[in-house]
């Protein structure tokens, strides 16, 4: 596939989902909205560091796995990856498995750290 292929693609999939920017999700911790955060980036991705508040749970695990930390699927849910592009594909997956409350942070993990925003550390061994 080429690289102009991937990017269409991309656009396609940004049209069928919704998208939260950075600073909508600073907003939403700022201001202590419920929402939950879930980092789905492979584990050698969440060892080196990852948006606070945010739990694992990698891409390949997670339609088999949301119900056990998501059971509400009216429940909002944020997704991150590195840019946005994995994110993007998994909120669809879970929109077509019933949650409908789900965002893909656009520009991912990369552009929060860009900005100069805090990473933690993960304090424990990976899921």
């Amino acid at each position: 596939m080429s690289q102009n292929n991937i990017f269409d693609s991309f656009e396609e999939v940004r049209q069928l989902i919704s998208e939260y920017s950075i600073e909508d999700l600073q907003y939403k911790m700022v201001h202590n909205q419920d929402f939950i955060l879930i980092d789905i980036r492979e584990d050698h991705e969440w060892l080196t560091g990852h948006i606070p508040s945010a739990i694992h749970l990698k891409r390949g695990n997670l339609t088999t796995e949301i119900s056990q930390i998501v059971p509400d699927k009216n429940q909002e849910i944020i997704l991150y990856c590195a840019i946005g592009f994995r994110s993007a594909l998994s909120a669809l997956e879970l929109e077509n498995i019933g949650y409908t409350n789900v965002y893909s942070l656009y520009g991912g993990i990369i552009r929060w750290d860009d900005l100069g925003l805090t990473v933690e550390m993960p304090l424990s061994n990976v899921k």
